[in-house]
């Protein structure tokens, strides 16, 4: 079963050790990369990595506007409260198994080099057509 484990720059619950990004110092910024870089590795040698990304906050949102019509943008930035900051996608036997790499991933350290705590998203992919509601 496949799962997506989205971070998000802002949207979800506060996390434990609150302190942006652009707040820490290189050293900090240093070592959460190497734990995300580490943490697909070891998803990689379990066979359970299909694909990371990471996304800037910097977008816009674009929608069809009829035919021969450009497409009609808002931005340049995203205008939500949720904004996604990237990704792991996993294949793992079990639900239980991605909330536990999702409560791994929560650990990537921050400021002070203390880990985040912050919250994931677990989704699982849609394997076929979406119940009917009843």
């Amino acid at each position: 079963m496949k799962y997506l484990l989205l971070k998000h720059y802002r949207g979800a619950p506060t996390p434990e050790n609150d302190v942006p990004m652009d707040r820490w110092t290189p050293d900090e910024v240093d070592a959460h990369m190497r734990f995300m870089r580490d943490f697909g590795a070891r998803l990689e040698e379990t066979g359970e990595f299909v694909d990371a990304q990471a996304l800037t906050p910097n977008g816009a949102f674009v929608r069809y506007d009829g035919p021969g019509r450009p497409p009609v943008t808002d931005g340049p930035f995203a205008e939500t409260k949720d904004l996604i900051a990237g990704w792991y996608v996993i294949d793992v036997e079990s639900w239980d198994r991605a909330v536990e790499l999702a409560g791994e991933l929560s650990a990537a350290p921050g400021a002070g080099g203390r880990p985040i705590h912050e919250w994931l998203e677990v989704r699982p992919f849609l394997t076929g057509a979406p119940a009917e509601h009843e």
